[in-house]
């Protein structure tokens, strides 16, 4: 055993023992990342197998409808999304391969149905929120007996809701922006309409 102060030797030849050398560690960059979360979320207009413009759908849900072969693609943008195996464009208009009858009664109560009609617009202030920055109001408090209905169910800003309160809107000294209304597929046409303008490759399908 050696001494404080000596330096370590191998056997007894007095060699000095060789320098331990540790492996390096390799550091691997993390593969890109092609797709843009965004980009999933972008509107597709659907058409039932008659051409007829029925809905409009997130990017994610319509590459789902295209992977299931319940859909085609009638109009494609130059973005492209990549997984580990194949790369797609991603569709601007799809149409269903099997004819889809409509009911012209509304579309189920629900919030992100609500904020679809109001198209995220607070209702009181008339300004625009991410769909994260709004609630629901009941136009007539549910303490006055108002029901939870399309007639009676509008998108509001938080700062509007705590404003108006437990009250009507004329207690609060606020208006509506518009009277709410059941969401039709009348409506829903209303809003592809509104939204067509952002993509030319739907304005040829937008004549109903």
């Amino acid at each position: 055993m050696s001494s404080p102060g000596e330096k370590d030797t191998a056997g007894g030849d007095g060699s000095p023992l060789p320098p331990t050398h540790k492996p390096e560690k390799r550091l691997h960059a993390a593969p890109p990342v092609h797709r843009k979360p965004a980009v999933m979320q972008d509107p597709v207009l659907v058409l039932n197998a008659t051409f007829e413009p029925i809905n409009v759908t997130a990017v994610r849900r319509a590459m789902v409808l295209l992977l299931k072969g319940v859909a085609q693609a009638e109009e494609l943008n130059h973005v492209e999304v990549h997984s580990t195996s194949r790369a797609m464009r991603v569709p601007s208009v799809i149409r269903l391969l099997a004819y889809r009858h409509i009911p012209q009664q509304t579309r189920a109560l629900s919030r992100k149905n609500i904020l679809l009609r109001d198209r995220n617009t607070c209702q009181f202030c008339g300004r625009i929120f991410a769909a994260a920055e709004l609630t629901l109001d009941h136009v007539v408090p549910r303490s006055r007996g108002g029901r939870s209905s399309w007639e009676n169910l509008v998108a509001c800003c938080y700062q509007c809701n705590n404003r108006k309160g437990d009250r009507t809107p004329e207690e609060a000294g606020i208006q509506l922006v518009r009277r709410p209304r059941p969401f039709t597929l009348y409506t829903s046409r209303q809003l592809m309409r509104l939204i067509g303008p952002r993509d030319e490759k739907w304005r040829k399908y937008l004549f109903y």
